[in-house]
């Protein structure tokens, strides 16, 4: 194929070169039918004629490709103007000119200077232009002109994968469309064939075909299986040239893979299945698994397991393991030798997701045969019962059977049975039993009222049986006597096997209790009392259950049958009223009565016992309400309870503290001063809002009190104290009338301070008399008149709102003015 471009490209060169070597030529050129122009040069002011351009080009065209030993010719160019004495230059300009295009710039011949691909790039645009070497001038105006890359057949087809995957389910028919493959090709395809791709499948067949023009694969074979052959591997061609000889090619690998469809039932390796299990296997254990075969996979494959019929369809159960699609056969119930030792199933295989499509090939399931033989082992006795109850009068003697146990050995060799009492559940060991047959007998007396229920267990070993071996030796002869010894080796076939049943016995009762009071009654009887008066209801109770229930009678010890003071009235319903018979009751002449009264039951036999009433005679209102009894019914058993009595006791300790506690505190309130409150300051003026009358009022303060000793000495009340109590002024040694002023109050002060009842201040003692040059000054304002002008109370406004109103008062002279 590149032999015949080659030659084609030549004859094209040949025939271009021809046209422009002939001057009569057709001109393509769009500037072909310009005119001549004069013009008069700047520099020489010549004039220029300018005759018809010869451009000789339209577009050319160039090969792709070129493998040729010299640079490929493209063309020529050429004008009338070039007389071809070397005055003429030409000069090429565009796309790639000077790198991919060259030009003798003296012939205008073009060249190609490197090998082109039409694919990187077709087309190139270019600007060619003849100038004097002389002036510089041009003799033709600058032309663009076009160089087309005609196409080879250099790209082969390319697919849009190197490799494909693709399912299709199996057993489907032909011309099942399977993936679609789709190549390319870079050459140009509105030029030739070199861009037709024509599809064909090089390895697959005869499973799959490919269409040739639009790549699809498709299934060539009918009911292909996955279970024969799951993988193929199918290779495609693409093929340009529309798939003739010379074209070029490309090839892409698919792989197919497929899919499960269920098309095969289940199958059983084998008929019948053989398993064994111990009769003492308990249910759910597991004998074996037995598996039937599915080729196919995933859901399709999945099996489920039963039993159709058989004779151990009861016994034996079949579970389907999801994981392993396997059956696991187990026991059901319980298995017994003795009674089936073979039992026969018929499991049953079965596809839980059947297709449609295939059931016409047969049924999807599958059936096989198992048998199961049980094995006999050592099993521990059986009672007749799983539990047993027995009754027994609780005046039962020792040593009477009161009932039996029955075990027997289900096994075979129907070994002897031992019964034994677990001791556990017998810890007084009231009961026994005799190992041989079971019979339960009493070892202590019973006492329903104690314990009306008994649930002990009794326990039924097995007795093995053992066996004898005889080894028999020779010894050596002794005048020709032989002895022979015998070697017994005892031993048992199993541990021993037990088992346990428990036991409920029950006492029944019998009539070995009398009937007695139900509560202690605390009973009463007003001095007012009337005859025929219910003063007290009495009630019974008996430790006895007789099965028809209670039934109880009162009456009077026969001694008291007719009492003349109280009878009993039996109400029937197992109580009884207590009567007075006479008006009036005194208590100084009797002030308790006692009142025996007899119980009867109604059972076999008959109980009963004396009861003895205590009635007190109490003094009550009108009402019947008791108010008082006598001192000697308080004392007797029948008076107050102990509750009582504490809390009378409590009552009385609680009245002597508070009387303490008033006492104290009154003798300490009668030492308190009217004024308590550490605040209070006291002074000559005892009431501020009282100023008195001044120096001519001589109530509010008698100076003479201080001149005349004796004047003190009188009894007066002291208003500083509590008016309720009157102190006893104590009496002192007489003063002398010229004693000193002075030296009175220094006196009067030491008494006063050591006297413990007088009271914290006193105005006689504190501020009578101050003395002289007191580095304090004085305390008092009684002499404020004086030097009031001489104090600053401008410190008061400092110290807040509580103090503005003395502020306001003292603060100022503005205030004094006021």
């Amino acid at each position: 194929m590149r032999t015949q471009s080659f030659l084609a490209v030549l004859l094209w060169s040949s025939v271009f070169y021809v046209v422009h070597m002939t001057p009569s030529q057709k001109r393509t050129n769009k500037h072909s039918h310009s005119e001549r122009i004069t013009e008069m040069s700047e520099n020489d002011g010549k004039t220029l004629h300018r005759a018809k351009r010869g451009w000789m080009w339209n577009q050319f065209f160039l090969l792709e490709e070129y493998t040729g030993p010299d640079t490929q010719y493209v063309g020529k160019l050429h004008t009338d103007q070039d007389k071809g004495d070397g005055n003429l230059k030409y000069i090429l300009t565009g796309d790639g000119a000077g790198s991919l295009f060259i030009i003798d710039e003296n012939t205008g011949d073009i060249h190609a200077a490197k090998k082109l691909d039409r694919e990187e790039k077709s087309l190139y645009v270019l600007r060619a232009k003849a100038i004097d070497r002389k002036t510089g001038r041009q003799v033709e105006p600058e032309s663009e002109f076009i160089i087309k890359i005609h196409d080879i057949n250099d790209n082969e087809p390319k697919f849009t994968k190197d490799m494909y995957t693709a399912s299709v389910p199996e057993m489907s028919g032909v011309g099942t469309s399977v993936i679609q493959v789709t190549a390319t090709d870079a050459d140009d395809a509105n030029y030739g064939n070199s861009a037709k791709v024509v599809y064909s499948i090089l390895q697959g067949q005869p499973y799959f075909s490919v269409d040739p023009e639009t790549g699809i694969i498709k299934t060539a074979l009918p009911d292909m299986s996955r279970e024969n052959r799951e993988q193929y591997q199918v290779v495609i061609q693409a093929k340009d040239m529309g798939g003739q000889m010379g074209g070029l090619s490309g090839t892409t690998t698919v792989n197919i893979t497929l899919t499960d469809v269920n098309d095969n039932p289940p199958r059983f390796p084998q008929s019948s299945y053989q398993f064994s299990s111990p009769e003492s296997a308990p249910p759910g254990t597991p004998l074996g698994r037995i598996k039937a075969n599915d080729p196919d996979v995933g859901e399709n494959a999945e099996i489920e397991y039963s039993i159709s019929n058989g004779d151990g369809s009861d016994m034996f159960d079949i579970i389907t393991d999801k994981d392993t699609q396997e059956g696991i056969i187990t026991v059901k119930k319980h298995l017994d030798f003795e009674n089936k030792v073979l039992y026969t199933l018929r499991v049953e295989a079965t596809n839980t997701h059947p297709d449609p499509r295939f059931l016409q090939l047969g049924p999807f399931k599958d059936t096989a045969l198992v048998k199961i033989s049980v094995e006999d082992t050592d099993e521990p006795p059986v009672f007749s019962r799983p539990w047993y109850l027995i009754e027994v009068d609780e005046d039962a003697k020792e040593g009477s059977i009161i009932g039996q146990v029955v075990a027997q050995d289900p096994d075979i060799a129907k070994n002897a049975i031992k019964y034994s009492v677990d001791r556990h559940t017998d810890l007084d060991r009231i009961f026994n039993i005799y190992s041989g047959n079971g019979s339960l007998f009493l070892s202590k007396p019973l006492d329903r009222e104690e314990t009306p229920w008994h649930n002990i267990t009794v326990i039924a070993t097995e007795i093995s049986k053992l066996k004898i071996k005889l080894f028999i030796g020779k010894n050596v002869l002794d005048y020709f006597h032989i002895h022979i010894s015998l070697y017994c080796i005892f031993f048992s076939d199993n541990p021993k096997q037990s088992s346990q049943i428990p036991v409920f016995i029950r006492i029944l009762d019998i009539n070995d209790h009398a009937p007695e009071f139900a509560n202690y009654y605390e009973t009463f009887v007003c001095e007012n009392a009337k005859a025929g008066q219910l003063i007290q209801t009495v009630s019974a109770i008996d430790k006895d259950q007789p099965p028809r229930g209670h039934k109880f009678f009162f009456e009077l010890v026969p001694e008291f049958a007719v009492h003349p003071n109280f009878s009993v009235v039996d109400n029937k319903d197992n109580t009884a009223g207590i009567m007075t018979r006479r008006n009036g009751y005194s208590r100084s002449k009797t002030s308790t009565y006692l009142l025996p009264i007899i119980i009867f039951d109604n059972d076999y036999p008959i109980q009963s016992s004396t009861g003895t009433l205590t009635i007190r005679v109490c003094a009550c209102d009108s009402r019947g309400n008791m108010q008082s009894c006598s001192a000697e019914a308080l004392l007797l058993p029948a008076g107050l309870s102990t509750g009582a009595l504490v809390a009378i006791l409590l009552c009385i300790i609680i009245l002597l503290v508070l009387v303490v506690l008033f006492t104290a505190l009154k003798r300490q309130r009668k030492k308190e001063p009217l004024i308590i409150s550490k605040d209070d300051v006291r002074d000559n003026i005892v009431t501020y809002n009282d100023e008195g009358g001044g120096e001519e009022d001589t109530q509010a303060f008698d100076i003479g009190t201080l001149r005349n000793p004796e004047a003190r000495e009188e009894s007066k009340m002291r208003r500083d104290v509590l008016p309720e109590t009157i102190f006893q002024i104590r009496r002192t040694a007489p003063l002398w009338e010229n004693i000193d002023v002075q030296d009175f109050i220094h006196r009067r002060l030491k008494e006063n301070d050591l006297d413990p009842a007088a009271p914290p201040y006193d105005s006689l003692a504190t501020y009578a008399y101050e003395g002289n040059d007191s580095i304090a000054n004085s305390l008092s304002s009684l002499e404020s008149l004086t030097t009031e002008g001489n104090q600053d109370y401008d410190y008061l406004s400092d110290w807040g709102p509580r103090f503005k109103k003395l502020a306001d008062m003292y603060g100022g002279e503005d205030s004094d003015r006021d």
